[in-house]
């Protein structure tokens, strides 16, 4: 697939926006990163995702792909030269899509309440996240990546929140490595991938954009 134009629109502190960054870098595809302004939209955005509006969105030679996780599955699809990010296994697959799409629909909203949030509603958000990562300690079990020995679809869904759990224990006061050993390890696992660490942002930098941002809204 050499030649082909790749571009990449996202926001540096996106969990979702990480998610084809790390793709992109397993399988070695060069790219263009085009950072796109928080403040509004650019008239590329809105021409390539006319119908969400938002990032990430993965541009390849002109056309878009919208939705993190459907452009990490195209990734993997397109650049097959490279190890495969889903399982060749049909059931394996189904169950990968599963806790993919389990990431998507479960793991947002409680995390940005622990620290949008406070009082109950914090604490009652902080509950809800821990038995999240619960269920998905689970999921892992004594394998070092959600695929098995291999990181992957999954991993890929699940890892651009952990540069975001200092942010959490910050603003929550609680220590998830307390509460979910196992992810905070499989995090530190990951973490040690030149495409993971390469791709996600500095913890620090993430607890000072969410500070601005309490203070943009009045949180504080």
């Amino acid at each position: 697939m050499a030649n082909n134009e790749v571009i990449l629109l996202s926001y540096w502190s996106s969990m979702f926006g990480v998610r084809p960054q790390i793709a992109l870098a397993e399988k070695e595809v060069k790219y263009e990163y085009r950072e796109e302004p928080m403040t509004h939209k650019s008239p590329l955005l809105l021409e390539m995702n006319p119908i969400h509006k938002k990032i990430p969105i993965l541009i390849h030679n002109g056309k878009p792909i919208c939705e993190s996780m459907i452009a990490v599955e195209y990734i993997d699809e397109v650049w097959k030269d490279k190890a495969p990010l889903l399982p060749s296994d049909p059931y394996d697959r189904a169950q990968a899509r599963f806790w993919a799409d389990y990431i998507n629909k479960k793991v947002y909203d409680p995390s940005r309440k622990i620290w949008a949030t406070k009082g109950e509603e914090q604490e009652a958000a902080k509950k809800e996240f821990i038995e999240i990562l619960k269920v998905l300690e689970g999921a892992l079990g004594e394998k070092s990546f959600f695929g098995g020995d291999n990181f992957g679809f999954v991993d890929i869904a699940l890892i651009g929140f952990y540069s975001w759990f200092y942010a959490y224990e910050t603003y929550g006061n609680f220590c998830i490595e307390a509460e979910c050993p196992k992810i905070v390890a499989w995090g530190k696992r990951c973490m040690q991938r030149d495409s993971v660490a390469q791709s996600l942002p500095d913890q620090h930098k993430i607890c000072e954009f969410v500070k601005w941002v309490r203070k943009h809204f009045g949180i504080e």
